[in-house]
């Protein structure tokens, strides 16, 4: 992008040919900075995951299993696609753009059959471990588990598998939200409802600091990405014919 950016640039010559020979240097490679970055992400989300297999004793039923490494990733991966729906639609109303329907509706079909697999990998699992009696005991752990499968997995599943709503901009943006939502919920309740190390006092809960902390580090990357896609070429304007 930062190439693209000084690309045939009248002011800068020099430096529209620098970018120039590096950008047709790139393209060579990119395939290889694309596949770290998935290899990466996966290494990252199946090792957090992982955390959790050394601590059985330690995690809530519900949540600790062999293959939680495997959920993680197949979760992230189910929030995938999701992310970027939400990204898109929420940049495209903020930039005052028109959203990109077509292309966010081919991606919105693929998102229910990977949420089947997620389903299915978390539900078997339960029923092989026989850990789903624990969703009838009324704890706030079995509530929390129903509502991170439920508002998170299934209703997003069905709501994707209409057509009405994968072309209908708000009722794509919530169904979307959802996944991102329900994936988040189930990091918070692994690691704050289901871990529970045998000689802690009291549940551990987020202090004040670290709420701002967090609420300041998503304001500034929310800011950082407004200024990158205003000044550099990373959303189109077919209006325009040229990016913002």
């Amino acid at each position: 992008m930062l190439c693209e950016r000084f690309m045939g640039n009248g002011r800068f010559p020099r430096l529209s040919r620098v970018c120039t020979a590096i950008h047709r240097r790139l393209e060579k490679v990119m395939l290889l900075f694309i596949l770290a970055g998935v290899v990466l992400s996966c290494l990252h989300q199946s090792s957090l995951g992982n955390l959790m297999v050394v601590a059985p004793t330690k995690v809530h039923p519900l949540w600790y299993s062999p293959i939680v490494s495997l959920l993680f990733l197949l979760s992230a991966i189910a929030g995938g696609f999701p992310r970027v729906i939400v990204e898109s639609l929420y940049a495209a109303g903020a930039l005052r753009l028109k959203p990109e329907m077509e292309l966010l509706g081919r991606l919105a079909r693929i998102i229910p059959g990977i949420l089947r697999v997620y389903l299915a990998s978390k539900v078997g699992d339960l029923v092989i471990r026989e850990t789903y009696v624990h969703l009838g005991d009324g704890s706030a752990a079995s509530v929390l588990f129903s509502l991170e499968v439920l508002l998170g997995v299934v209703t997003p599943m069905v709501m994707l598998l209409m057509p009405h709503v994968r072309q209908t901009p708000s009722l794509l943006f919530i169904s979307a939200m959802l996944i991102v939502l329900g994936v988040a919920l189930n990091r918070v309740n692994i690691f704050l409802v289901a871990y529970q190390p045998p000689y802690a006092t009291r549940n551990h809960f987020p202090s004040l600091g670290e709420f701002v902390v967090t609420a300041g580090m998503i304001a500034g990357l929310m800011l950082a990405y407004r200024v990158i896609v205003t000044y550099f070429p990373v959303i189109g304007c077919p209006a325009e014919g040229k990016g913002t």
